[in-house]
């Protein structure tokens, strides 16, 4: 079979890998389509556990099952989630899932972008979901992502009537914006510098959407928002200078959320007599876990988020190179998927 395996974002290999033989409880899926993610071209990430294969947003048709599997069968369509946690320990029970040592230790085999994929048996029990047959698999793709977000929507504690910025107008921001929206937000106002982005914000519906290098940013959001900063700001791109701006963006008595990781020698300088003064919480969202799955599926399905709002490319497997490098550099790009029917 065929798989995609990282070097760096520049060196993206077409391999071919023998088919996952599976065990007991597991299931052997056939890839038909997997969203490429931000964090599929962090470098700092990726490159120190090259060569791996990516890959963890696919959905695709069970082909094998393994013994004593039974609710599901060869040929149902189905997402499968690449971590899972175990739901009973110390972290799980807070809610924590993806502090939970089973969850790190989880994952699919040999990653997400490969034409067949072994679902570890703990996974086909918690986090496997079957599709139904009027949600297509290029949408389905965004139930990974979407999960995120609906975590991070609910680690930023929206309340009905707040005011909401979303900075980065991604994948991400969009579904983050949306989600804001449907949460009772009173004003939901994106930033983005790339007109693209700002137009597809607008096509989303997103009340306000806003060009950081226009005119001084805080001028542009007190015009839109009463005069006061917003109570909530939700910071997509991994950069310190944008967390450092998330915090100066901050209103009284409100909550940063940082939705991405900045590599690990970086530092963010903090005002401890500011955030107490102010009353800001300081929040970060990682991943997703089977409870977020499960909304994520139904908000895609009911059309409560649009997959056309969000997904702008498709490349077929043999062209995944220069998927990487579209999501490495996206401009007039959000998000690409990878498909193999």
């Amino acid at each position: 079979m065929l798989a995609i395996e990282y070097h760096s974002n520049d060196d993206i290999r077409i391999v071919e890998l023998p088919t996952p033989e599976i065990g007991p409880g597991e299931l052997l899926v056939q890839l038909r389509a997997c969203g490429l993610c931000a964090s599929d071209v962090m470098e700092w990430y990726m490159k120190p556990r090259a060569p791996i294969y990516p890959g963890h947003e696919p959905v695709g048709v069970v082909a094998a099952v393994g013994e004593g599997v039974e609710q599901f069968s060869i040929g149902q369509r189905v997402f499968i989630h690449h971590h899972v946690p175990c739901m009973v320990c110390h972290f799980c029970r807070r809610g924590s899932f993806s502090q939970c040592p089973t969850f790190r230790a989880t994952r699919l085999y040999p990653g997400g972008l490969a034409e067949y994929i072994r679902v570890p048996a703990l996974n086909v029990q918690l986090d496997v979901l079957p599709l139904p047959d009027d949600l297509s698999f290029e949408a389905a793709t965004l139930i990974e992502p979407l999960a995120c977000c609906v975590r991070g929507i609910n680690r930023a504690t929206i309340g009905v009537g707040d005011s909401v910025l979303v900075l980065g107008a991604g994948s991400n921001g969009l579904m983050l914006a949306q989600l804001a929206q449907q949460r009772g937000a009173i004003r939901v106002i994106i930033v983005d510098p790339i007109p693209y982005r700002r137009q597809r914000a607008l096509d989303a519906g997103i009340d306000f959407v806003l060009d950081p290098q226009a005119e001084p940013l805080l001028e542009q959001i007190y015009a839109v928002n009463d005069g006061r900063k917003p109570d909530i700001v939700l910071v997509t791109p991994s950069s310190i200078s944008a967390m450092q701006q998330g915090l100066e963006l901050v209103g009284p008595g409100g909550t940063l959320l940082l939705f991405a990781p900045s590599p690990p020698e970086m530092k963010l300088p903090i005002s401890p007599n500011a955030l107490f003064f102010q009353e800001n919480s300081l929040r970060t969202s990682y991943s997703a876990g089977p409870y977020e799955t499960r909304l994520a599926l139904d908000l895609l399905r009911t059309g409560r988020i649009r997959a056309e709002t969000v997904i702008t490319h498709h490349f077929p497997l043999r062209e995944a190179a220069q998927a990487f490098r579209l999501v490495a550099k996206p401009g007039d790009a959000l998000k690409a998927l990878i498909t193999t029917g």
